[in-house]
């Protein structure tokens, strides 16, 4: 994974069959990464739908949840549609797992984005990472944590 401190990639991928994002875009907010290997696997699923509950926290802290991984962005529009997600799900597609590699957490072995986050600042540097055991579901609190952690700084310096 990259590094906490680590200035993060800048990417552009599909949100929607004719809508990308960019990671530029966010610029002023903090921003969660979520890597994962498939929308409808059952721990990919619990996990978009935790986001999804706890969205309103993260935005408390100014931070939006983006959601990757390689599955098409055909696919992502019919899992969001299905479990009602208010965040983006980005289609790392083609070429497969680019911007995973760029984070370093795409799997070779299995074709899959490995179960990863990172916590990116206003200022587009990586504050927070963690890398999940792929059957297990990270939850929120680290995320929270990380955000919280985040603040209490900002804080401390503008002091």
């Amino acid at each position: 994974m990259l590094q906490v401190g680590t200035v993060a990639p800048v990417f552009s991928l599909f949100a929607t069959p004719d809508q990308k994002i960019s990671l530029d875009e966010f610029r002023g907010k903090k921003v969660i990464l979520a890597f994962y290997p498939a929308d409808w696997s059952p721990v990919c699923g619990d996990q978009m739908a935790l986001y999804n509950e706890t969205l309103k926290y993260f935005q408390r802290h100014n931070a939006e949840v983006i959601g990757i991984s390689v599955d098409g962005k055909w696919c992502h529009l019919a899992f969001s549609q299905d479990r009602k997600l208010h965040f983006p799900l980005l289609a790392d597609f083609e070429p497969k797992g680019t911007v995973a590699g760029l984070y370093q957490v795409y799997d070779d072995k299995t074709g899959e984005c490995k179960r990863a986050l990172y916590v990116i600042d206003e200022l587009g540097i990586i504050r927070w990472n963690y890398l999940s055991p792929i059957g297990v579901n990270p939850g929120a609190d680290g995320i929270l944590d990380a955000l919280e952690e985040i603040d209490k700084l900002k804080t401390i310096h503008s002091s």
